[in-house]
């Protein structure tokens, strides 16, 4: 919306600054930030009329048990902040644009219907089964890969991946793509979902990914740069810049009020969009692998659980004293402040790994 004020340079000059991504992008942080700052104890004192609390399942850490009762789906606010910052300061006629925030609002609804039958209608065992979960991203994930597969990011590039630190090495999934991009955006959601188990956990993690995709995005979206750092380049995919830096705004907004201990949980209103629309990033600019890296803490997470379920299934043991992988450290004894606080570490860590693969081919 604000980037129309460039097209008014030639009346007063210093709006020219609105046509560039990176200052848009800057705006855009700040908003998001900023509205979540101001509605945040609002929303919170909302949720509580409304008794929208958590309910603390009784086969998880003992420690957390205290945590019943805490306000909780804040993934609304993070949802609303996000699309209003994004609509406000970036093209709303860019299809990446369109496609990101149409995915986070089917996401972000599906999270939130699940929510609403386990929370608001007090049936916790009848909130969407994870078969239906699975069924209704799956509709979405179809949609969106199969959408980038009709109308690619790059043609020359459409069913090919890119490995990363290699020089010019990609793999041609041919159209396989569809069902590459369908794991990498489902796998990303529910990563993130099952990471949002510690005050602050998904919340940090997902700022620093956000922060990390931005870069990624901007050089994609920029000819030049794609081109001497060897990346593929995708017309448009600059905007999504904008979009991350809005989720990063959002997600340090929402730690001021998700931070230990926790005033509010996001739940899965939040959790499965944020993931799901960072998986839908990486896919639309072509850096499907570096996603590995960079959420390295989500895959950690998702795999730590397939792992105790295959142990337990076909060995009748288990790999983790309990998984996901957080509740594996606290079960060690280390403090849920350290236990976040580690793995922020190591995800900030992960995501200079990522950056060195910008120059490493």
């Amino acid at each position: 919306m604000l980037y129309a004020l460039a097209e008014l340079r030639d009346f007063w000059s210093p709006l020219n600054v609105f046509q560039y991504i990176t200052f848009r992008s800057g705006g855009a942080f700040l908003t998001s930030l900023l509205i979540i700052l101001v509605f945040g104890q609002k929303f919170i004192d909302l949720v509580k009329r409304w008794s929208v609390t958590q309910t603390i399942r009784e086969y998880g850490p003992e420690t957390h048990l205290k945590k019943s009762g805490t306000p909780t789906m804040g993934g609304l606010l993070i949802l609303a902040s996000l699309v209003v910052s994004t609509l406000l300061w970036a093209r709303a006629n860019n299809r990446f644009i369109i496609l990101t925030l149409i995915s986070a609002v089917y996401l972000g609804t599906l999270g939130f219907w699940d929510d609403y039958k386990k929370l608001i209608l007090k049936h916790p065992s009848k909130g969407l089964s994870q078969g239906g979960k699975i069924f209704f991203q799956l509709i979405w994930a179809i949609g969106v890969t199969g959408y980038l597969y009709l109308y690619p990011s790059n043609d020359l590039y459409a069913t090919q991946v890119q490995v990363p630190y290699l020089k010019n090495i990609f793999i041609n999934f041919n159209s396989f793509i569809i069902l590459f991009g369908m794991v990498a955006v489902i796998g990303a959601s529910n990563a993130v979902n099952l990471t949002d188990g510690l005050d602050g956990l998904a919340c940090g993690t997902l700022l620093i990914s956000a922060l990390a995709y931005c870069i990624f995005a901007y050089l994609a979206g920029n000819a030049k740069l794609s081109s001497y750092l060897r990346l593929i380049p995708v017309p448009g995919s600059g905007e999504l810049t904008v979009y991350l830096a809005a989720m990063a705004g959002a997600c340090l907004g929402f730690l001021w009020f998700n931070g230990y201990p926790a005033a509010i949980f996001m739940g899965d209103t939040g959790s499965l969009f944020l993931g799901g629309t960072i998986g839908l990033v990486a896919v639309a600019i072509k850096q499907e692998m570096i996603l590995i890296i960079v959420g390295g803490i989500f895959v950690s997470e998702a795999a730590s659980v397939l792992i105790q379920i295959g142990s337990i299934k076909m060995f009748k043991r288990k790999v983790f004293k309990m998984s996901p992988l957080h509740h594996h450290f606290e079960m060690l004894g280390w403090p849920e402040t350290k236990v976040t606080l580690r793995f922020w570490i190591v995800a900030i860590v992960l995501a200079l790994i990522a950056m060195t693969s910008l120059k490493l081919r």
